[in-house]
């Protein structure tokens, strides 16, 4: 006669090292889906909505600037002035680009995926105005009588 004595196996520690793992894994992958939807939704929404509304003021103030230097601009001759717009906004650079679109004058203001159209208030299409700039430096804005 044989006598067969079986132990009881205890398999607690790899079960709870098992549940560790994998909640350890799920949690990871969680976290590092939490890290991409949090840049998206909570950083670059509002910087984007900010260098926006930032890029209408930006382009109405060089709208003033147009339509002062027209105001005080000579039957005969030439006149410049230099001003300063800032050099970046929400820490990138943009652009400014001022010319006609359609049958009205219009400035863009365009910084990555963030773009502003502003119209020209004012001188409407009695004078051609065209050119573009960034925001780094000093910007001018000169008139001729003659033309360019």
């Amino acid at each position: 006669m044989r006598l067969c004595i079986t132990e009881p196996v205890n398999e607690e520690g790899v079960t709870r090292l098992m549940e560790y793992v994998i909640i350890s894994g799920v949690l990871l992958v969680l976290m590092i889906v939490m890290m991409f939807t949090i840049n998206a939704v909570f950083m670059e929404g509002p910087a984007d909505k900010l260098r926006y509304h930032a890029f209408v003021d930006i382009g109405n103030g060089v709208s003033t600037r147009i339509v002062d230097l027209y105001v005080i601009a000579p039957g005969s001759g030439t006149i410049a002035t230099k001003f300063d717009i800032p050099d970046d906004v929400a820490g990138r650079g943009y652009f400014v680009n001022v010319g006609m679109t359609g049958a009205s004058q219009v400035i863009q203001v365009q910084g990555g995926n963030v773009q502003s159209t502003v119209a020209i208030a004012g001188i409407g299409a009695t004078k051609g105005v065209s050119g573009s700039t960034t925001g780094a430096g000093w910007n001018m804005i000169q008139y001729d009588s003659s033309g360019f």
